[in-house]
C-alpha cells in the first residue's frame, strides 16, 4: 500500500467513525462480530442466490464457491474472523465436510504462511465445536 493511499485509507476510516458517532454515539464501541450472533447462517435460498447458480449458472456451485472463500479469507488471517466463521458455517451448510474445509486452509500455509494458517483453523476448530453442540 502506498504513502498516499494508507493516508486515503485511514482518512476514510476517520470519516466513518465520525459520521457513525454523529449518527448514533452509541455505534462509536460497535464491535461487528456481534452480526453473526444475529445471523449466522444465510437462508438456503440466500445462499444459492449469493453463492450458487444465480450469478453463474454454468459456474462453481455454492459448496465450491465458499471453500474458494474460506482460502481467500485464510490469506487475509486475522482480519477476517467474522467472515472466516460465517463462511465456514455456510460452507458446512452448503455440503462441505470438515476435513475439506481444513484441507483448503492447510494448502494456503503455502500462499499465506503458517501463523495465517493456524489462527483459520482455530477459527474453523470453534465453528466445528459450536456446531458439535448444537
Amino acid at each position: 500500500m502506498t504513502d498516499g493511499f494508507a493516508k486515503l485509507f485511514a482518512q476514510m476510516i476517520q470519516q466513518g467513525q465520525e459520521m457513525a458517532r454523529a449518527f448514533n454515539p452509541a455505534l462509536e464501541n460497535l464491535d461487528t462480530r456481534a452480526f453473526e450472533k444475529l445471523m449466522p447462517v444465510m437462508p438456503a435460498e440466500m445462499l444459492e442466490m449469493w453463492f450458487g447458480k444465480t450469478f453463474n449458472r454454468d459456474g462453481l456451485d455454492a459448496r465450491t464457491r465458499l471453500l474458494v472463500t474460506i482460502a481467500a479469507l485464510t490469506v487475509q488471517g486475522s482480519l477476517a474472523e467474522p467472515q472466516m466463521r460465517l463462511s465456514i458455517r455456510h460452507a458446512l451448510e452448503a455440503g462441505a465436510t470438515k476435513r475439506e474445509i481444513a484441507e483448503v486452509i492447510y494448502q494456503m500455509s503455502m500462499f499465506a504462511g503458517l501463523p495465517a494458517m493456524q489462527k483459520a483453523l482455530e477459527i474453523a476448530q470453534s465453528v466445528f465445536s459450536e456446531e458439535n453442540e448444537e
